[in-house]
């Protein structure tokens, strides 16, 4: 009968012959329901005596077994040596769950230092118990603090947020020029095709001509003091061919940088809605251009005397931007020591400024203060601000 059976059940959908081939054996009793076959009757009254003689017959099992051991069914009686020691081991489990976890609340309360808040208009900032800044009275809306030597982010507002660099820009163009010139005494001839487009842009200028002959170091400068646009260029046809292939390469130093929020369209940092970057990013990028020692030394001068030439015959001098409208640099406990301003009237007033106070350096970014090259330097005052209160809250 089995053969039988599984015939017929291979037969099932094999077209009507094979589907009428099986025949289900009806049962005595059985009535037509809900879309199944319902069972009455001596049928199930069948099915509950069996039900009643398999419960009797489980219980009468479950009877011997606890005459046998003593407890439940598959559950033997432990001695009392093995429970004493079972507790034993509980305890030591639980108080040494109690350690670790008074271990773990004592490491985040003091092991970093730092706690993180959000002030009433949702901007995040970070607090170092070594050092109190309120950044919050500040005018500019994008800040960052970091310590130059580890590059420790120790206060910030909105420092993820995309700016429009302006000017701080050229940090990268001059850190590239640093890494990408083999001698900078040498010299080069600046092209003129470029400097009637900066005329009419309006961009910043050191004071060179077009066609004069320039040494490379004091180009270098020309970007840093006086954010010279048309020295941007000159070294972006020196080193890339023209200044699209150069933005190309300071998207390159920018991504193996991490500055995962920064892309650029030019050397110079005027104005282009795909040209953007954050006040984080530009921290990175200023620790990094710090260790190269003749950026460094650019970016602390105050002035640089070019020497004379055949288109400046008693040579000419340029100040920094920053120190030209900073009277003093001495803050309390020690001085801003150079800084990269930018504006554009979509930045604002923009700043990337070093200083040692008490002996240790800090790097302080700020952007999108309002104001103009017209106006009150807020952006400067920002920075006398918090590396004021950096140096009074260590004398505390």
């Amino acid at each position: 009968m089995t053969g039988d059976r599984s015939r017929n059940i291979k037969n099932r959908g094999r077209g009507r012959k094979g589907a009428d081939s099986f025949k289900r054996k009806e049962i005595p009793g059985e009535r037509e329901g809900a879309g199944r076959k319902v069972r009455s009757g001596e049928y199930s009254a069948g099915r509950e005596r069996k039900g009643i003689q398999g419960r009797e017959r489980r219980n009468a099992e479950y009877s011997e077994e606890r005459e046998k051991y003593g407890g439940y069914p598959g559950r033997k009686r432990r001695s009392p040596d093995i429970w004493g020691r079972n507790k034993k081991r509980r305890r030591r489990t639980y108080r040494r769950r109690i350690i670790l976890t008074l271990l773990a609340v004592f490491i985040l309360a003091v092991g970093g230092g730092r706690v993180w808040s959000f002030s009433e208009e949702g901007r995040k900032s970070s607090v170092n118990e070594n050092i109190s800044v309120n950044l919050e009275e500040l005018y500019s809306n994008n800040v960052i603090l970091c310590d130059a030597e580890s590059g420790e982010k120790l206060e910030a507002v909105n420092a993820e947020k995309r700016i429009y660099p302006a000017s701080l820009t050229k940090i990268m163009t001059a850190l590239i020029a640093v890494e990408e010139t083999e001698d900078m005494d040498g010299t080069m001839v600046l092209p003129s095709y470029f400097f009637m487009e900066l005329y009419g842009k309006n961009a910043s200028m050191a004071g060179f001509l077009p066609g004069e002959q320039v040494n490379l170091r004091d180009l270098l400068y020309g970007i840093l003091l006086p954010s010279g646009a048309e020295c941007c260029l000159a070294f972006a046809e020196e080193i890339a061919g023209s200044e699209e292939a150069f933005a190309e390469r300071m998207n390159e130093k920018a991504k193996e940088l991490g500055m995962r929020n920064t892309h650029f369209c030019n050397a110079t940092g005027l104005h282009n809605p795909e040209h953007y970057s954050t006040a984080e990013d530009m921290a990175v990028l200023l620790r990094t251009a710090l260790k190269e020692p003749e950026f460094r030394e650019a970016f602390t001068s105050q002035s640089r005397s070019v020497p004379p030439s055949d288109m400046h015959p008693e040579g000419f001098t340029f100040t920094s931007t920053m120190f030209q409208k900073l009277e003093n640099p001495a803050v309390a406990g020690g001085a801003i020591l150079g800084g990269k301003t930018g504006y554009t009237p979509e930045a604002g007033l923009c700043l990337a400024s070093l200083a040692q106070v008490n002996g240790k350096e800090y790097i302080l970014v700020t952007a999108n203060a309002e104001g103009s090259h017209d106006t009150e330097q807020f952006h400067i005052l920002d920075a006398v601000n918090v590396y004021n209160q950096i140096g009074t809250a260590d004398e505390r």
